[in-house]
């Protein structure tokens, strides 16, 4: 396989629907870059959750999982499951959020996840971030819409386990799932590991990219 090293990444955006999806979708990779890179900027957005219990959850495991970095969080109040329903809404906070950021690297959702609120701001972030490198990370759950990533970010053993511990601890509220428990967590990061030649890996959809290939001519 072949390593992308995208240069100069000092500010990114990640875009969630439910507070949770973020750290489920991509923790091990937040963790990751926040302890490479010390004061990363890191700006959320999530769509739903706003005056609830779960963002104060959000709130408590985004600054977990982004360790050293300068974290901004956005939780607007979309109600749950109806954002389609909603795409005014949708449409002029993830406007505004994008007007509030630079980011280098945009991490969201992607586009055929099953799930109408993930598929709702996968279709919408290109249209906000129509220049950014955008990977669409994957949301482990009931519906069979494990997709088929392009991209991969290894992870190390002690990542994956923090993640894991971070993710019990963040969200009480969600440890009734029964999906959401350390095997589902543990067991995909080790699926995508071996699709990269790595122990352990998360795995993103690439929305669009270009390549320049004169450094090698």
């Amino acid at each position: 396989m072949i390593d992308l090293h995208p240069a100069g990444v000092d500010e990114i955006a990640v875009i969630g629907a439910h507070c949770d999806d973020i750290a489920i979708g991509m923790g091990g990779t937040l963790l990751t870059m926040a302890r490479a890179r010390p004061g990363l900027r890191v700006h959320a957005f999530v769509a739903s959750g706003a005056g609830t219990v779960r963002e104060g959850e959000e709130r408590a495991a985004l600054t977990a999982f982004t360790p050293g970095a300068d974290l901004e969080l956005t939780v607007a109040a979309v109600p749950d499951g109806r954002a389609p329903a909603h795409w005014d809404t949708v449409k002029e906070a993830l406007a505004g959020f994008a007007r509030s950021c630079r980011p280098d690297v945009v991490f969201a959702p992607h586009r055929r996840d099953a799930h109408q609120d993930h598929r709702l701001l996968a279709e919408l972030v290109p249209t906000e971030f129509r220049d950014h490198l955008i990977l669409g990370y994957e949301i482990v759950k009931w519906e069979t819409d494990t997709p088929q990533p392009t991209m991969f970010q290894p992870i190390t053993a002690p990542i994956v386990a923090e993640k894991v511990g971070l993710l019990a601890s963040c969200y009480p509220s969600q440890v009734g799932h029964d999906w959401f428990t350390d095997e589902t967590f543990e067991s995909l990061a080790r699926l995508r590991g071996i699709q990269c030649r790595a122990t352990h890996a998360e795995a993103f959809i690439l929305e669009k990219a270009r390549i320049s290939l004169r450094g090698l001519l």
